[in-house]
C-alpha cells in the first residue's frame, strides 16, 4: 500500500552504493599505503604495490558487492523498514561480500599468472571491507534522516483513503497511525457494504463506494486501498474504471487468505494480469547469482580436487569389491528425478540386504539412518565421517541437479510418505549442505530436520548460503553428527 520508489531512483541509489564501494577500495589503499605507515611505522614498515596494481581487482570487487547489495532488498521503499533492520541488512551484505571477495582472491593467488601471491595486503582487505560497510551505513542513515526531516516538515507525504471498514481495513489504519515517519496521512474510510457510519477508530467514514468518484474531486487523495472481500471486489469494476480515468492510484489489500505465508507477485500472461503466490525464492537475478556461484565453486573444486578424487577412488577399489561410485535416484526441485552420485561406502549388494538392518534405524519418520551400519566398509566409514563420500555430488551441482546449499535430496520412497507440509522442502533445489548439516545432522529428529529446511527456504539469501558454507567446514573436519 506504500509508495514504491521509481525505477530511476532505485537505479541511482544502486549506482551511488557501487560508487561508495569503489571509494572504499581506493581509500583503503591510501590508508594502508600512506596513513598507517606514518602512524605506526613499526607495525606497517613497508608500502603497498601502487594503486594501479590493485585496480584490476576493482571490477571483481564491484561485481561481488553488487550481487550482495541487490540480494539485501535495499532498493525498495524504506518508509516502513525499521532503522535496525536496514542497518543489519547492510552489515550482512557487506560482511558476506567481503568474505566472498577474499575467497576469490585466495583462489586467484593459486595461479601466479593471474595474481601474484604477495600483491594483496591482508590489512588492505580488512580496511576495504570495513570502510565499504561504514560508508554504506552512513549513506543509508543520512538518507533516512533527511527523509524523516522532510516528512516532519509536511513535505513528501501521501494522502490515503481506505475502502472498507473490516478488521483488516482497521489493521491497515493502525499500522499507518503507529508509523508517522512513513509520511502517509490517512484521511478516512469509505463504507464498502451498507450505510456509512460516523467514525471508525477515530477516522471519519466519508461515504460509500458509490461516492468515490465525487470524493476524489473534492478531497486531495493520492492513494486508495481496497480492503474488501473477494465478493465485494467483483462488484466494483465501474468504480475502478472511474478512479483510473481520474489518475488515482488504487491498491488491493491481498489478505484473501489471511493464514497463507506465501509471497505475492504480480505477473502477466499475454496482457492478462496474474497474482502469483509462491513460498520459495523468486528473484531471478539472485537465483542466477546463486547458480553462478554453484558453477564457479563446483568447477574449481573438481578442477583442483581431482588428485583427491582419484586417491579416494583407488582406496575404494582396492579395499572392497564393487564399483567406485554409488548412484541412486533422488528427488530434486519440485520432485524432479535425477541420478545422485556418491563414493561407494558399503559392501557390494548392500541394498539387497536392507531387510537385515531395518530394525537398527535410529531416525523417526520415513528416513533411514544407522550410526554403525554393518554394511559399511572400513574405508567407507572414514569417508562418511568426513563427508568425503559426497564429493562426486559436485558433478550434480555442476550439471544443475543440485546446488551447493539447499535441502538434502530425498529418495522417492521417502517423499511418498511425507506429510503435506513437508513436501514444501522440494520447492527449492537440493544441496550438498544445509541447515540440518550444520545443526547436528543425525542428532536432529525428522520433524526438526524438515522445519530447518523450511526455515532455510523462507529466509533464503546469498548471505545465508555463505554462512552455511562457512559453518560446514568445521562440521565436516570434526566429523560431528556423521553416520
Amino acid at each position: 500500500m506504500l509508495k514504491e520508489r521509481s525505477r530511476a531512483i532505485n537505479t541511482a541509489t544502486f549506482l551511488v552504493d557501487i560508487g561508495l564501494v569503489a571509494l572504499a577500495f581506493v581509500a583503503a589503499h591510501w590508508l594502508r599505503d600512506f596513513l598507517l605507515p606514518w602512524i605506526a611505522a613499526g607495525a606497517f614498515p613497508t608500502n603497498l604495490y601502487p594503486l594501479s596494481a590493485y585496480l584490476p581487482l576493482l571490477p571483481l570487487a564491484l561485481g561481488v558487492w553488487a550481487v550482495f547489495l541487490l540480494s539485501s532488498q535495499q532498493y525498495r521503499s524504506h518508509r516502513t523498514v525499521p532503522l535496525l533492520e536496514d542497518a543489519w541488512s547492510i552489515l550482512r551484505a557487506s560482511g558476506a561480500a567481503a568474505v566472498l571477495f577474499t575467497l576469490l582472491l585466495y583462489t586467484l593467488r593459486l595461479d601466479e599468472r593471474v595474481l601474484e601471491s604477495d600483491r594483496v595486503s591482508r590489512a588492505w582487505l580488512l580496511l576495504f571491507g570495513t570502510m565499504a560497510c561504514l560508508l554504506l551505513l552512513g549513506e543509508k542513515l543520512l538518507v533516512r534522516s533527511i527523509s524523516h526531516y522532510v516528512r516532519s516538515r509536511g513535505f513528501n507525504f501521501r494522502t490515503l483513503l481506505i475502502v472498507g471498514t473490516s478488521p483488516g481495513a482497521r489493521s491497515i489504519a493502525r499500522s499507518i497511525e503507529s508509523h508517522a515517519h512513513w509520511g502517509i496521512t490517512l484521511i478516512g474510510f469509505v463504507e464498502a457494504d451498507g450505510e456509512p457510519i460516523g467514525l471508525v477508530d477515530g477516522y471519519p467514514v466519508l461515504g460509500s463506494v458509490g461516492d468515490l468518484p465525487n470524493l476524489v474531486r473534492e478531497e486531495v487523495i493520492d492513494d486508495i486501498v481496497f480492503a474488501v472481500s473477494r465478493t465485494q471486489l467483483g462488484q466494483m469494476e465501474d468504480v475502478f474504471l472511474a478512479l483510473e480515468e481520474q489518475g488515482i492510484r488504487t491498491m488491493l489489500a491481498l489478505n484473501f487468505f489471511p493464514h497463507a505465508k506465501a509471497k505475492v507477485r504480480l505477473s502477466e500472461f499475454d496482457g492478462i494480469p496474474f497474482l502469483t503466490f509462491f513460498t520459495g525464492p523468486g528473484n531471478p537475478l539472485l537465483l542466477l547469482a546463486k547458480r553462478s556461484i554453484d558453477v564457479a565453486v563446483s568447477g574449481l573444486l573438481l578442477l583442483f580436487g581431482w588428485p583427491l578424487v582419484l586417491a579416494l577412488g583407488l582406496a575404494i577399489k582396492i579395499s572392497s569389491r564393487g564399483s567406485v561410485l554409488f548412484s541412486q535416484t533422488r528427488c530434486g526441485l519440485n520432485g524432479r528425478r535425477f541420478i545422485l552420485y556418491k563414493f561407494r561406502t558399503m559392501v557390494e549388494g548392500a541394498e539387497e540386504r536392507m531387510h537385515e538392518v531395518e530394525h537398527l534405524n535410529e531416525m523417526d519418520g520415513p528416513v533411514f539412518k544407522v550410526a554403525k551400519d554393518p554394511r559399511v566398509t572400513p574405508v567407507g566409514r572414514l569417508l562418511r565421517k568426513f563427508s568425503l563420500d559426497e564429493l562426486p555430488q559436485l558433478w550434480n551441482v555442476l550439471r544443475g541437479d543440485m546446488s551447493l546449499v539447499g535441502p538434502r535430496p530425498p529418495i522417492p520412497e521417502e517423499v511418498a510418505q511425507y506429510e503435506r507440509w513437508q513436501r514444501r522442502r522440494l520447492s527449492m533445489k537440493p544441496g550438498l549442505t544445509c541447515l540440518w548439516q550444520v545443526n547436528g545432522r543425525n542428532d536432529v529428529d525428522f520433524s526438526s530436520w524438515m522445519a530447518l529446511d523450511l526455515e532455510y527456504i523462507d529466509t533464503w539469501s546469498l548471505g545465508l548460503d555463505m554462512r552455511i558454507l562457512l559453518k560446514t567446514i568445521p562440521v565436516v573436519l570434526s566429523g560431528r553428527g556423521a553416520s
